[in-house]
């Protein structure tokens, strides 16, 4: 009954007050625009109302502003009592907030309401000053960093042209020169220097390329003209799914979608087609198998189409990507069972929570491995680990794995089975690659004063064993 009896008197208050204004010829909405805009009043970054001229840039608004001043003999910096400042334009800075009195038609505030309202206005705009120097400061010490690191890849990109490359050979295993691969190599030497490491054992060379490429370019036309693959000698190709072309198509729009160059209409769509249908041809025991596109592509980005070609096929060529690539389940099993040995070396802890989860290595070692880190880390970390591969094998393919679950050893800790395989499927996007690396070499291939490779043959040798005694078994 009181609220309603407040509310009777309100719409009392209103309509004499209109009734008044009628009476006196003034509506109570028909304000000049000059009283709307010096009501006083709190504003921050306020819209002001719409005018009926064409709007105005701020740099206009405050000319005509400084020149309405000038004309009337009053400074800018000090407007006469009553007279607001023109901030119609819009603030440059997140201080620029303005603290003003209540309108006129409204009670003004008491002394204490005041003060509190002038404090916080005060904690605001000090609040705005630090995150404004705080980010300044950030910008600057990443400027900092990005100029650093422009002019340290400038000096090692004149040791490599000048000294390292014209004397591969000699210096290729010196101690300066794999400190300064370590860090990793300049992008302007990196695919020479990759090719150099890779080798060429195959011997192919740009003319045997064309010629396969040619084969692939028949296969095409005859699959668009019959639906199917053909040799040459115009029988059907009985190769299974993983080496159509379908799934070559398919694999191509997925690789590196954020670039947009090797989808279809992009630069390098054609390129990586053609030098995945060239492989295909060349090793069609091998054929096509997903994750190829990744490292062809990684390829073409760093080298001319005839040697990321011939790079291409000639890493395919080592061991360990042969027996990936060809799906030799046994020895990939004894690939886990060696990444496994210094896994436990390493990480105790988390190896034992990955075995509490029945994590095996095979959930996130095939996907890095299939494509050599470049689908699950940043394309230029995965180049870093790229440039170190490159120089000490296969087992620097295992040892960044161990440095990645070593990277984010306390936040695997806290997953469980199905939020671990999701995290290590794709990992995040902000990594750093000097905090990585930093990981790996604190990552030790040693155990039992043995290494990678006598870890791994010794397993080799079980395995052998085993195959032996298996007749004497049956024989039995």
């Amino acid at each position: 009954l009181r609220c309603l009896k407040i509310l009777n008197q309100c719409l009392d208050g209103i309509f004499c007050h209109m009734l008044c204004d009628d009476v006196l010829g003034r509506s109570l909405f028909s304000r000049k625009q000059r009283e709307a805009e010096s009501a006083p009043g709190w504003k921050l970054f306020g819209k002001v109302p719409l005018r009926e001229s064409p709007p105005k840039n701020s740099k206009t608004i405050q000319q005509e502003y400084e020149t309405k001043v000038s004309k009337s003999g009053q400074s800018p910096s000090l407007p006469a009592q009553g007279r607001r400042k023109n901030l119609e334009f819009e603030p440059l800075s997140t201080t620029a907030l303005i603290l003003e009195d209540r309108p006129a038609n409204l009670p003004a505030k008491s002394e204490e309401e005041a003060q509190r309202h002038r404090q916080e206005y005060d904690e605001m705009v000090a609040e705005a000053k630090k995150r404004e120097l705080k980010e300044a400061q950030k910008k600057k010490k990443q400027m900092k960093e990005r100029f650093k690191q422009e002019e340290s890849i400038a000096n090692a990109m004149v040791v490599w042209n000048n000294e390292i490359l014209p004397n591969w050979e000699s210096m290729r295993g010196t101690r300066r020169v794999r400190d300064l691969w370590w860090q990793g190599l300049p992008p302007n030497v990196r695919g020479k220097v990759w090719s150099l490491a890779i080798g060429n054992e195959l011997n192919i060379t740009s003319d045997l390329y064309e010629i396969f490429l040619s084969r692939a370019k028949e296969r095409w036309k005859s699959f668009r003209e019959t639906g199917s693959e053909m040799e040459s000698d115009g029988t059907s190709l009985s190769a299974d799914r993983e080496s159509s072309l379908d799934l070559i198509k398919l694999d191509i729009s997925r690789t590196f979608p954020p670039l947009f160059i090797f989808q279809k209409g992009g630069p390098y769509h054609d390129l990586l087609h053609s030098l995945l249908g060239a492989y295909t041809c060349y090793r069609p025991d091998v054929g096509y198998v997903q994750g190829m596109s990744f490292i062809a592509a990684v390829l073409i980005l760093n080298l001319e189409e005839a040697d990321a070609f011939i790079a291409f096929a000639n890493l395919l060529n080592k061991p360990c990507q042969m027996v990936f690539f060809r799906v030799d389940h046994e020895l990939m099993l004894k690939y886990f069972a060696a990444f496994e040995v210094f896994f436990e070396e390493n990480l105790p802890r988390l190896f034992n929570h990955f075995k509490s989860s029945n994590l095996t290595p095979d959930l996130y070692l095939i996907d890095w491995i299939f494509t050599l880190y470049t689908k699950s880390l940043p394309l230029d970390v995965a180049c870093r680990v790229w440039d170190v591969f490159c120089r000490d094998g296969e087992e620097f393919l295992f040892r960044t794995g161990l440095g990645i679950l070593r990277l984010y050893e306390e936040v695997l800790l806290q997953m469980d089975f199905i939020h671990i395989a999701q995290f290590l499927t794709r990992l995040p996007e902000d990594m750093l690659s000097e905090r990585l690396f930093s990981c790996i070499a604190n990552t030790q291939m040693i155990s039992g004063n043995r290494k990678w490779i006598q870890v791994f043959n010794a397993l080799l040798k079980d395995k052998e064993m085993e195959k032996s005694s298996s007749p004497t078994v049956k024989n039995s």
